[in-house]
């Protein structure tokens, strides 16, 4: 695999390689951030279909990825 492109260095913030990490990071990050919020908004009573109007999806979307959480 590629770790840079071009002239720049893999460390450059106009890298694409360095901007596609970046985003692969955040991506994780929001995943992990989003299921501790839905944990708490559960443990709170929220139902699905609160936390699903909330994060702008169905609640049976929602309960179909977090169903685990209860």
């Amino acid at each position: 695999m590629r770790t840079s492109v071009g002239p720049d260095g893999p460390e450059e913030p106009d890298n694409p390689v360095t901007a596609l990490a970046a985003v692969a990071k955040r991506r994780v990050d929001v995943a992990r951030d989003e299921e501790a919020a839905v944990r708490r908004a559960r443990a709170a009573g929220l139902s699905w279909a609160e936390i699903g109007v909330l994060l702008g999806v169905s609640k049976q979307a929602m309960h179909k990825k977090y169903r685990q959480v209860g």
